[in-house]
């Protein structure tokens, strides 16, 4: 069906229902603009059927008698001039006040649902602030996760005593024996590989000297620590821990290519803390250099902190009446 037709701005009988009051219709609602009089809208409809041409008084009321902009039509008479309240703005009309209420309030809760998205999308990144932030894990943390249950370390009965003379590593959080031989104390800070590992404590003694211009090659044992929780988590994987930092010694402190020969790979308890233990030989060519494989020892020990301790041993093949030095300084870890 086809609707009824709108109808024109003009005064009508008052829907109130007051004998002899006029109301202002303004094309899309009764307005609060009322008085005395009759009903004008059927003046039009009336002349047209008796033949007779509108008045100007019609004529204005069944155009509409404001111009499309608020202003009269230029060639109204002064008569015609009697006081027609203005349309109510859009605005002010109900319809559209209840539209403008609606997407405001639509608005603002968009706008609070978006600021609780970022929120918890921040903290669940690491992230800082309400919009989060770049990964804040390190890289061993990436690496493996922390476990669901505690390492499965065998039960450490309470270590021997151990009379050698000991070197403490207060970074770190362990202790471990000096070996005999020709050692001098480490005394720098070195840092190779991918992982964040520094190396801070220990000993060595060069084996090769300038075997390639301005660089020695060394037997060494030495500690240090590196990043292996989230935030100030205390629990890791040693097992995947242990893995990745013997294979980023592998890859990063040895001539490439080269073979590994697994020789101890296990769980195990060192000073009564859960440890990992990973030795193996090296096999590698490099020019200028007279070694070809080496003994390596990696240990990591959970000391309860968010970094893991780390105990690195090498002994190339050229000096190899120093192998024994990996087990023995391995068996006297002892946290401090």
């Amino acid at each position: 069906m086809t609707g009824p037709h709108r109808r024109a701005p003009g005064w009508y009988a008052d829907p109130d229902g007051t004998a002899g009051q006029v109301r202002w219709w303004d094309g899309m609602g009764w307005s609060a603009a009322t008085k005395a009089g009759t009903p004008a809208a059927s003046q039009p409809a009336a002349s047209a059927a008796a033949g007779s041409k509108p008045s100007r008084s019609a004529d204005v009321l069944a155009a509409g008698a404001a111009h499309p902009f608020g202003g009269w039509r230029p060639n109204d008479t002064a008569a015609d001039k009697e006081t027609i309240p203005a349309p109510r703005p859009l605005w002010r009309r109900p319809a559209v006040l209840w539209t403008a209420g609606i997407v405001v309030v639509a608005a603002a809760i968009l706008v609070v649902v978006l600021l609780v998205a970022s929120t918890t999308s921040g903290l669940a990144s690491g992230g800082i602030g309400p919009f989060g932030g770049g990964p804040t894990k390190p890289p061993l943390a990436q690496l493996c996760p922390p476990p669901t249950a505690e390492p499965s370390a065998p039960p450490g009965s309470p270590p021997p005593p151990d009379s050698r003379p000991r070197l403490a590593d207060s970074d770190a959080g362990i202790s471990y024996a000096k070996a005999d031989g020709p050692w001098m104390p480490w005394n720098q800070v070195w840092s190779a590989g991918t992982l964040g590992v520094q190396f801070k404590t220990g000993y060595y003694f060069v084996t090769e000297p300038d075997y390639e211009p301005g660089r020695d090659y060394l037997a060494s044992v030495l500690s240090g620590s590196v990043p292996a929780t989230v935030n100030d988590g205390t629990e890791l994987d040693l097992k995947c821990t242990g893995q990745q930092v013997a294979e980023d010694v592998r890859a990063n402190f040895y001539p490439n290519p080269n073979t590994t020969q697994p020789i101890r790979d296990e769980m195990t308890s060192l000073g009564g803390r859960p440890a990992w233990v990973s030795v193996f030989r090296l096999h590698f060519h490099a020019e200028g250099l007279h070694a070809t494989s080496e003994l390596v020892g990696v240990v990591l020990v959970d000391v309860g902190k968010p970094s893991a301790a780390v105990l690195y041993l090498s002994i190339p093949g050229t000096h190899a009446q120093y192998d024994s030095t990996v087990e023995s300084v391995i068996d006297s870890i002892r946290p401090l």
